[in-house]
């Protein structure tokens, strides 16, 4: 059966491009948001339909998207008493694009299979330049069959996608993501002090590394940034914080103690208190300037 029909809830910096671009591939789409004057401006600007509820939302949805904010944001629009278990059809699948931990994705695919309804767990990189610009990297989690009916629609803001294993998969594998990225940003960081220090031009200390071994993601955008102490963008320390905290519980059930990443949360704690809370991740070379000194 081809999907037609879609719902998307949660209008964040995320999901309101990401259901923007289900529009322009020419679904129909149903969004709702918590704060009803974002979907309305949504619907004004792409032109779909807005709902009052999640369960509104998805009453005759082939998909539904959940992209909020954490485990109980999500537990709240998919199990509430307006939820999307409440109004979702027959065989309908719900992609959650929500970091979450595994054990919620888990937990969830077991509540929804009962009721013909099957659960794919799909955390998201590629940050809000990554959302508007259709080029986010998915993770996947699910059945083999739900992940390739869902793989056509996600392709409208995706660049790459891969199913990674069962349900809470996809969730493990935005860890392992999270981790990547305070660790290069912590390494970053000390080496932007080096350079700074040496009197080295930090511009082209970067055009010089990012071809090379060093070269990443973080060096080539967030480098020059940070040598002119800008952080009023990208993916904020609350949210990081939040994700590092799903982190530290899965490698505990494992019997693991990741150093780098206490070492990041704890950067990331003091930030937060000095008010950086919502600046991006990168600010943590304040906190590592700080002890360095």
């Amino acid at each position: 059966m081809s999907i037609k029909n879609v719902a998307f809830i949660g209008l964040g910096v995320m999901g309101y491009p990401m259901a923007g671009h289900l529009v322009k591939a020419g679904y129909q789409v149903t969004v709702y948001n918590r704060t009803q004057s974002k979907a309305q401006q949504w619907c004004e600007q792409f032109g779909g339909q807005c709902a009052q509820t999640p369960r509104e939302a998805s009453q005759h949805a082939q998909v539904v998207f959940v992209c909020v904010g954490n485990d109980e944001d999500v537990r709240s629009v998919v199990l509430g008493q307006d939820g999307i278990l409440q109004g979702a059809p027959d065989q309908c699948i719900i992609v959650d694009h929500t970091t979450t931990s595994a054990q919620l994705a888990i937990a969830l695919s077991a509540e929804v299979k009962p009721r013909n309804i099957q659960f794919v767990d799909a955390p998201v990189s590629g940050g809000q330049a990554g959302a508007e610009n259709g080029a986010l990297t998915v993770m996947c989690g699910g059945d083999p069959a739900a992940f390739q009916r869902v793989q056509p629609v996600m392709n409208a803001y995706s660049k790459h996608m891969q199913l990674m294993g069962a349900v809470g998969q996809g969730q493990r594998c935005k860890m392992v993501n999270q981790i990547c990225i305070t660790g290069v940003l912590q390494g970053l960081s000390e080496a932007l002090l080096l350079a700074q220090a040496s009197g080295l031009d930090i511009p082209q200390v970067v055009q010089t590394l990012q071809h090379g071994a060093a070269g990443s993601w973080q060096m080539e955008n967030r480098m020059t940034t940070m040598a002119k102490d800008k952080f009023d963008f990208g993916f904020a320390i609350d949210w990081m914080r939040k994700d590092l905290g799903i982190c530290k519980e899965e490698a505990a059930r494992h019997g693991l103690h990741l150093q780098g990443v206490e070492s990041a949360d704890a950067h990331y704690a003091s930030l937060q208190q000095d008010g950086y809370a919502r600046m991006d991740t990168s600010a943590i070379v304040k906190s590592i300037q700080r002890a360095s000194s």
